[in-house]
Protein backbone atom coordinates (compact mmCIF):
# COMPACT_ATOMS: atom_id res chain seq x y z
CA UNK A 1 0.00 0.00 0.00
CA UNK A 2 1.57 3.17 -1.10
CA UNK A 3 0.20 6.86 -0.60
CA UNK A 4 -2.11 8.23 -3.20
CA UNK A 5 -3.00 4.33 -4.39
CA UNK A 6 -6.37 4.32 -5.40
CA UNK A 7 -8.64 1.53 -5.46
CA UNK A 8 -11.73 0.00 -6.29
CA UNK A 9 -14.47 0.29 -3.80
CA UNK A 10 -16.39 -2.47 -3.44
CA UNK A 11 -18.56 -1.60 -0.07
CA UNK A 12 -22.51 -0.89 -0.16
CA UNK A 13 -21.56 2.62 -1.48
CA UNK A 14 -19.89 1.97 -4.82
CA UNK A 15 -22.44 3.41 -6.87
CA UNK A 16 -22.03 6.83 -5.78
CA UNK A 17 -18.04 6.48 -4.71
CA UNK A 18 -16.51 3.73 -7.15
CA UNK A 19 -13.12 4.55 -6.41
CA UNK A 20 -11.21 5.31 -2.92
CA UNK A 21 -7.89 7.31 -2.63
CA UNK A 22 -6.04 6.11 0.20
CA UNK A 23 -4.08 9.38 1.46
CA UNK A 24 -1.98 8.07 4.38
CA UNK A 25 1.66 8.29 4.46
CA UNK A 26 3.87 4.96 4.08
CA UNK A 27 5.68 6.06 7.50
CA UNK A 28 2.43 5.19 8.68
CA UNK A 29 2.55 1.37 6.97
CA UNK A 30 2.43 -0.18 10.80
CA UNK A 31 -1.55 0.87 11.14
CA UNK A 32 -4.37 -1.19 10.40
CA UNK A 33 -6.37 1.85 8.89
CA UNK A 34 -6.15 3.60 6.37
CA UNK A 35 -7.17 6.99 5.65
CA UNK A 36 -9.22 7.42 2.08
CA UNK A 37 -10.90 9.89 0.21
CA UNK A 38 -13.72 8.58 -1.80
CA UNK A 39 -14.01 9.69 -5.79
CA UNK A 40 -17.21 10.52 -7.39
CA UNK A 41 -18.66 10.91 -10.82
CA UNK A 42 -20.35 14.17 -9.12
CA UNK A 43 -18.65 17.40 -9.95
CA UNK A 44 -19.51 19.22 -6.20
CA UNK A 45 -18.62 22.20 -7.45
CA UNK A 46 -16.02 23.67 -5.16
CA UNK A 47 -12.42 23.04 -7.39
CA UNK A 48 -10.07 23.68 -4.40
CA UNK A 49 -12.02 21.39 -1.93
CA UNK A 50 -12.87 18.86 -4.91
CA UNK A 51 -10.47 18.43 -7.35
CA UNK A 52 -11.06 16.31 -10.70
CA UNK A 53 -8.65 13.66 -11.80
CA UNK A 54 -8.86 11.92 -15.34
CA UNK A 55 -8.41 8.11 -14.46
CA UNK A 56 -8.76 5.11 -17.48
CA UNK A 57 -11.15 7.68 -19.51
CA UNK A 58 -13.28 8.72 -17.24
CA UNK A 59 -13.51 12.24 -15.30
CA UNK A 60 -13.67 11.39 -11.08
CA UNK A 61 -13.62 14.05 -8.48
CA UNK A 62 -12.14 14.06 -5.02
CA UNK A 63 -14.78 13.90 -2.36
CA UNK A 64 -12.85 15.45 0.35
CA UNK A 65 -15.49 16.14 3.03
CA UNK A 66 -15.71 12.77 3.14
CA UNK A 67 -12.47 11.70 4.11
CA UNK A 68 -12.63 8.34 6.14
CA UNK A 69 -10.68 5.65 7.94
CA UNK A 70 -11.57 2.46 7.32
CA UNK A 71 -9.46 -0.99 7.75
CA UNK A 72 -6.71 -1.51 5.69
CA UNK A 73 -7.91 -5.37 4.29
CA UNK A 74 -10.87 -3.94 3.00
CA UNK A 75 -9.06 -2.22 0.41
CA UNK A 76 -7.95 -5.19 -1.76
CA UNK A 77 -5.54 -4.22 -5.08
CA UNK A 78 -4.52 -0.59 -5.93
CA UNK A 79 -5.64 -0.03 -9.31
CA UNK A 80 -3.76 2.62 -10.19
CA UNK A 81 -1.26 5.25 -8.46
CA UNK A 82 -1.73 9.27 -8.23
CA UNK A 83 1.12 10.26 -7.14
CA UNK A 84 1.64 12.77 -10.03
CA UNK A 85 -1.47 14.77 -8.57
CA UNK A 86 0.03 14.91 -5.25
CA UNK A 87 0.13 18.85 -5.36
CA UNK A 88 -4.16 19.01 -5.94
CA UNK A 89 -4.43 16.18 -3.55
CA UNK A 90 -2.80 18.12 -0.92
CA UNK A 91 -3.57 21.56 -1.48
CA UNK A 92 -7.54 19.94 -1.18
CA UNK A 93 -6.44 18.60 2.38
CA UNK A 94 -5.16 22.10 3.21
CA UNK A 95 -8.37 23.77 2.12
CA UNK A 96 -10.39 20.97 4.23
CA UNK A 97 -8.21 21.97 7.08
CA UNK A 98 -7.19 25.91 6.74
CA UNK A 99 -9.74 27.20 4.61
CA UNK A 100 -7.26 28.95 1.85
Amino acid sequence: MAQFDMYKNNRENSDIFPYLLDITHNINSISQLRVVVPLCNDNHNVTHLNPSFNVQGAKLYMSTMDIAGIPATVLGNAVLNLEEKRTEIVDALGFLVNGF
